[in-house]
């Protein structure tokens, strides 16, 4: 398997990628939700010491992968005999994640600036870590937490559906060819 993509699959490169992305939001999701419900401050503080940093690297991981799509690679053709308005969707849905994805980091960075609440988060002594739902920035990360829980629910759910209903192999092209 190459570094780039063929007219038929997904190279290394991208594959490499788009599931070190999925394990990473799947963290993601899993320790946001579990701070947002964790009422313990330094608890909470342990949990977003995890959850920061794995954000920075999504972002790290999402610039790349636009720069390699925009700069050295192509995308392989839609799996045959897709309906047209499934390509639409599926097109909408990877466009989403991006926007909904970018718009969660700056909400988050909104929210530790704002806040203050960077030198609790990173080990800072004696700091108090502040109430978040006080900072306007919540109530995107938030909404847009749920909104990305959605994306991935159908993004696997579409995946799922190709691989096991249509039996058209999708999951085989965004996967480690031999």
């Amino acid at each position: 398997m190459g570094l780039k993509s063929t007219s038929e699959r997904y190279g290394a490169m991208i594959v490499t990628m788009h599931w070190l992305t999925a394990l990473l939001m799947i963290i993601l999701i899993a320790t946001g939700f579990r701070a947002a419900n964790t009422v313990d401050p330094v608890v909470k503080a342990a949990i977003l010491g995890v959850h920061v940093p794995i954000a920075t690297a999504v972002l790290g991981l999402m610039v790349l992968r636009i720069g390699w799509w925009w700069g050295v690679d192509r995308k392989p053709h839609p799996v045959a005999g897709s309906p047209r308005w499934q390509e639409h969707i599926a097109r909408a849905i990877h466009l989403l994640f991006y926007v909904v994805t970018f718009g969660m980091i700056a909400s988050g960075i909104g929210m530790i600036a704002l806040s203050g609440a960077a030198p609790m988060i990173f080990g800072g002594e004696g700091a108090l870590l502040p109430d978040f739902w006080k900072y306007p920035p919540r109530v995107p990360h938030g909404f847009g937490a749920r909104l990305l829980l959605a994306l991935v629910a159908l993004h696997a759910g579409a995946a799922l559906y190709h691989q096991f209903i249509r039996r058209d192999h999708l999951l085989r092209r965004m996967w480690f060819s031999r």
